[in-house]
């Protein structure tokens, strides 16, 4: 496992790619869009009726004076009877299928995911919570061990190089998880924009974090050299994302192609150094292969609510665990060898 790891890494997404499942979509089935089309008329679907659909799309009442409008929290969460109409019957066409014994579908592009307090993706939202509280848990306990338990220089400064790089990702990473549960809960056009936007951010920032940790990067031009190109593109990705085209499929595949590339780097530095927590090291990137190979998974949800996307939502949680422990071992490791250069 140590001596090869792109092949490894590469073995394993083809095995992803092959297994991934396709399925039609189900917003072009005449029975659904029949369905749509009527609870837009009647605001109905069966018994179930929706408040919204008696509202236009700024919250002003149809059949009403101009100073009855739909109540702020609805409009804040911006469920629209589109949206609810979509929805309902969406479950109700899936329940039809599962009824006749045939397998569930897409809608525009996504599986079919049970909402719980009007929250679109709950176990990815609890997931992303659950990320977000490892990574903050990881950085406090980290900040404890270089500032009150390791020395310091007489500046106050720690003996480990890499600590501004390691407060600016612990902030980046965790910014990008509050936008992700916010987007899963739902994904209106802004949410989308942040989520994505913050994605790309730590994505380029992890990959330059681990080239210059790799490869022991102290030149302030090399260090210039290397993060120059990599903000260049994340610049560029997020422009585009934001002020030309929000493609969901570029995003992912520029997401694929950093992280991949990431994974090498990690990879070939554990393969091939002598860290005292070299172990734990492998063990990160072993992870992230599997982390990765999540997110090529398509399947249709558990009992309506875990998706691939949600279990590697979890997967995240472990991950950021092992990541803050080899952090926090490494801040030791290197303090002990800049101390015994300086006696």
């Amino acid at each position: 496992m140590a001596r090869n790891p792109p092949w490894v890494l590469l073995i394993v997404v083809v095995w992803c790619l092959v297994s991934t499942l396709e399925a039609s979509d189900g917003d072009s089935d005449p029975l659904y869009m029949s369905c749509v089309d009527q609870c837009q008329k009647t605001g109905c679907v069966g018994d179930t009726c929706f408040q919204h659909c008696k509202f236009s799309a700024d919250g002003k009442a149809i059949d009403g004076p101009w100073y009855m409008q739909e109540p702020l929290y609805l409009r804040w969460k911006q469920w629209d009877c589109q949206s609810d109409c979509e929805y309902e019957c969406m479950m109700t066409r899936e329940e039809e299928r599962k009824r006749n014994g045939e397998r569930p579908t897409k809608y525009f592009g996504k599986w079919p995911l049970k909402h719980v307090y009007g929250i679109q993706e709950p176990v990815s939202v609890a997931f992303s919570a659950l990320d977000l509280a490892m990574q903050f848990q990881g950085w406090v306990s980290y900040f404890i061990l270089v500032y009150y338990k390791l020395p310091l220089q007489p500046n106050r400064k720690t003996y480990y190089e890499y600590n501004g790089l390691v407060h600016i990702y612990a902030i980046i990473v965790m910014n990008s998880l509050f936008w992700s549960s916010i987007c899963h809960t739902r994904d209106v056009e802004l949410t989308v924009r942040l989520d994505y936007s913050s994605a790309t951010v730590l994505a380029g920032f992890s990959l330059i974090l681990a080239i210059l940790r790799s490869f022991s990067i102290q030149d302030q031009s090399v260090k210039i050299m290397v993060t120059a190109p990599i903000l260049a593109v994340v610049a560029t990705h997020i422009l585009y994302l934001n002020f030309y085209n929000l493609d969901e499929g570029l995003h992912w595949k520029v997401m694929f192609g950093i992280g991949g590339i990431e994974l090498v780097v990690w990879g070939l530095w554990a393969a091939l150094t002598s860290h005292p927590s070299k172990w734990k090291l492998r063990a990160f990137f072993i992870s992230g292969i599997l982390t990765l190979c999540l997110t090529m998974l398509d399947f249709p949800p558990y009992k309506g609510y875990v998706d691939a996307h949600a279990l590697w939502r979890g997967a995240g949680i472990p991950l950021s665990y092992l990541w803050w422990s080899f952090v926090c071992d490494d801040a030791v490791f290197r303090t002990t060898v800049n101390l015994k250069k300086l006696k």
